[in-house]
């Protein structure tokens, strides 16, 4: 058992709990690395190890031993779902929905989302990743807690290692002889989207996640973004920005009736919303050969506004009624035809 570092939590726990998740496949407990963020664990090769060629960092595809946890976790799966039974299927279905697929897709809007892409880390080992996702976990454990599905000792010995893991770190990469450990952040800032009350990554004034050894990350409703999106979203910034998406989270930053002001975009023309009464559609000029449409959003939000938010349409629509139903595929006539919009 390795000598606990000061500052990493629960590292005992997780050394038993992997050590014998390592068991399970056959393979003696591994040297363990600890280090404070995913950045850090990709970026760094552990003091005397020298990987084999195959679980080189640029390899991470073809790393052997996620493969092995990965159909270590199917398997128990599989043996899981046989116990459910017909008499559990019902509640089966609605955890599946409320728990397993609500967490998996907060998973994916948090940390996973920025695991792939902050930054350029070459994080991949999707085999891994679904093994080590806390959801499957939750899922069954829910089966147990709330269903009173009953595991054979053995299985739920087994799934107990995952659940330890999972309460004890972030991220792991299981090479042969050695795991780099990456500790959880030290901040997430989420928002809820979804009819399940999922969340994904959202700061309007820091970095949305933020890790012990400052590797951070940056979001706006749930898309990775540079920096300076949210710390100084300027208009020359946003025109020199090749990235459409991040230059429509800089826009919705700075607010669109906003950055309409200050990028001095021309007004082409007004109208009525057909499809949301009360509202106006407003067209502008903007660079690249492109017109943005400025409109109201047909539904109301958690806090009881209505958002105005802006799309970009091709520069040679000149009727705001026209430009909005472009955006639905709809010619003008028949997007004056629609009931109120959403």
């Amino acid at each position: 058992m390795p000598r606990r570092p000061a500052g990493f939590t629960a590292a005992w726990s997780l050394a038993a709990a992997i050590s014998g998740l390592y068991r399970l496949i056959g393979l003696a407990p591994p040297r363990f690395h600890w280090v404070a963020s995913p950045a850090a664990a990709v970026m760094t090769v552990p003091v005397g190890v020298r990987p084999r060629p195959s679980e080189a960092v640029e390899r991470m595809d073809d790393w052997p031993l996620p493969r092995r946890f990965s159909s270590l976790t199917n398997r128990l799966c599989w043996e899981l779902d046989a116990r459910v039974g017909r008499v559990h299927r019902l509640m089966e279905q609605l955890i599946r929905r409320q728990v397993r697929d609500s967490l998996s897709r907060s998973a994916d809007r948090t940390l996973r989302g920025a695991l792939h892409l902050a930054q350029g880390l070459p994080y991949r080992l999707r085999g891994v990743w679904e093994a080590q996702c806390v959801s499957w976990i939750a899922h069954y454990d829910a089966l147990h807690r709330v269903a009173g599905v009953v595991f054979t000792p053995g299985q739920t010995r087994r799934l107990g290692l995952w659940a330890a893991a999972a309460r004890s770190c972030g991220p792991w990469w299981p090479r042969q002889d050695v795991c780099v450990v990456s500790e959880r952040p030290v901040a997430v800032h989420t928002e809820v989207w979804g009819d399940d009350g999922e969340v994904r990554l959202h700061r309007p004034d820091g970095p949305a996640l933020r890790y012990a050894d400052g590797w951070e990350l940056y979001a706006w409703h749930g898309t990775d973004v540079p920096s300076w999106v949210i710390t100084d979203p300027g208009v020359r910034r946003i025109e020199r920005e090749p990235d459409v998406e991040v230059r429509r989270c800089a826009i919705e930053r700075i607010g669109w009736a906003s950055y309409i002001g200050r990028a001095g975009l021309r007004l082409v023309a007004t109208a009525p919303d057909p499809g949301n009464p009360g509202a106006e559609l407003r067209l502008y000029d903007m660079r690249r050969e492109t017109r943005v449409l400025l409109a109201v959003n047909g539904s109301v939000e958690r806090d009881g506004r209505r958002r105005r938010y802006g799309l970009t349409v091709p520069g040679f629509l000149d009727d705001p009624v026209a430009a909005a139903g472009w955006t639905y595929g709809l010619s003008a006539e028949q997007y004056s035809l629609l009931a109120r919009r959403t």
